[in-house]
């Protein structure tokens, strides 16, 4: 008997002009969007904070070149990522066993792989930033290295928010990787499973559905808009002067 190979591809669902359930298709993929991008950035926050701070506060052989590969994974394709998480969740990858393809799972780790580098990086500046003295000053008073880390995040807390800001938007307005690894799939019934708000609105000017597009254009970025405005707040410790 003749093997063929079979190309596995996302079971991508259309939806025709005047779909009945649109309203739950658009809720359904800012729902998506606002999962997949949040804990992801929760996450890469989570694990780049203490790099930060690491290298922020230690001198050793190597640093530049550290924070210049930092630095540059800001600008990393984000179709590479995708493919490399591709192969890390596909069946012949590392991860096979867990059956992550075409998942939300396998967005969040795309875009946390995004996201980490300008978070990083620019909570590194925003330490690096903090006056010396603030740092001698929580040694004199007697002050442990978690006090002194607690001290310099406190006044380089603008310059973090600002990262986290910058990764969530980086996230949230990916399409290649997620599109990639996500597949892009929604049901039959208008819900979306893997489909974002960035990959909808590409599938949606390409069938022509323009209305539907620019209105997920504009939650897009009333999303990004409304974030921005929640950090800047954060980071002025929610205090109006």
């Amino acid at each position: 008997m003749e093997s063929t190979a079979t190309l596995v591809t996302p079971p991508t669902f259309l939806l025709p002009a005047g779909f009945p359930f649109e309203p739950v298709y658009v809720r359904s993929i800012i729902g998506v969007s606002l999962y997949v991008s949040g804990v992801a950035v929760l996450a890469s926050a989570a694990a780049s904070l203490p790099i930060a701070l690491l290298v922020g506060f230690n001198d050793f052989p190597g640093k530049r070149l550290l924070t210049a590969a930092i630095n540059t994974g800001m600008g990393f394709p984000s179709v590479v990522v995708g493919l490399v998480v591709l192969f890390l969740v596909s069946n012949q990858g590392p991860l096979g066993e867990l059956e992550l393809v075409f998942t939300k799972e396998a967005m969040i780790l795309s875009q946390f792989v995004l996201a980490t580098p300008p978070i990083t990086a620019i909570s590194l500046a925003a330490i690096d930033g903090v006056d010396r003295g603030v740092r001698d000053a929580a040694h004199v008073l007697g002050g442990t290295r978690l006090d002194v880390a607690l001290v310099t995040i406190k006044e380089a807390r603008y310059g973090i928010a600002t990262a986290v800001l910058a990764g969530f938007g980086r996230a949230i307005s990916e399409v290649g990787s997620v599109l990639i690894v996500g597949g892009n799939i929604a049901g039959s019934g208008g819900v979306s499973k893997t489909r974002t708000l960035t990959t909808a609105i590409q599938l949606e000017a390409r069938q022509g559905r323009y209305e539907t597009a620019m209105v997920l254009g504009a939650v897009l970025v009333v999303l990004v808009l409304v974030v921005n405005g929640i950090v800047i707040r954060l980071g002025d410790g929610g205090v109006q002067r």
